[in-house]
């Protein structure tokens, strides 16, 4: 009872002065899902930092053919119209959404040493300049970033790993992110992701 109310306390003291959520008990790493499935209660952070070009992002979570596992995977577009003029778009997932480093949040999910995710490409062949956890800046900065990249994706389902190990993730606002540009895909891509976890 006691060492209950201590960790209710803790948790009221954290929401009031914007520190980080501890994403774990004690013990042993649990995987901790970005995204599963559409509307998944164990999905995090939100896919709300469009950047770059980004009127030349389509995206649907919930879309039902060839899902790595589960119904839905996330299908991503990219047009390559350069509609704000940068050459390059990509999307974070955030927490809270659209946090970039200018309000407390974010997760604390120190013990976790990877991340892993399946991708696959619509045609094969499509470049993805960089996935990546962390990099955000600003007041209330992520922690601590990682990444991989470039990739290229091949037209069926792949395991990809960004390796967390000796980074400190006491503070992840930037939970997960992907970027590309028309360098890389100068006709266009169309992508898939699915089963973004920490590890």
């Amino acid at each position: 009872m006691k060492r209950t109310l201590i960790l209710a306390a803790l948790l009221i003291g954290c929401l009031s002065f914007g520190l980080p959520i501890a994403a774990q008990a004690e013990g042993e790493f649990k995987p901790f899902a970005v995204y599963t499935d559409e509307s998944a209660p164990d999905n995090h952070f939100s896919a709300t930092g469009w950047m770059g070009d980004y009127s030349d992002i389509t995206a649907d979570g919930a879309f039902t053919v060839n899902p790595h596992s589960g119904s839905t995977s996330i299908k991503i577009t990219y047009s390559k119209m350069a509609s704000q003029g940068a050459g390059w778009a990509g999307v974070y997932w955030q927490e809270p959404g659209n946090n970039w480093g200018n309000r407390p949040g974010g997760f604390d999910l120190t013990g976790a040493t990877k991340v892993t995710f399946w991708a696959r490409g619509d045609k094969g062949g499509e470049l993805i300049k960089e996935f990546k956890i962390g990099g955000i800046k600003g007041q209330y900065p992520d922690s601590d970033t990682a990444g991989i990249g470039p990739v290229a994706l091949t037209n069926q389902w792949t395991q990809y790993t960004i390796d967390l190990t000796g980074k400190d993730l006491t503070n992840i606002i930037g939970g997960f992110c992907w970027a590309t540009s028309l360098e890389k895909n100068p006709n266009g891509a169309v992508f898939y992701l699915d089963d973004i976890r920490y590890e």
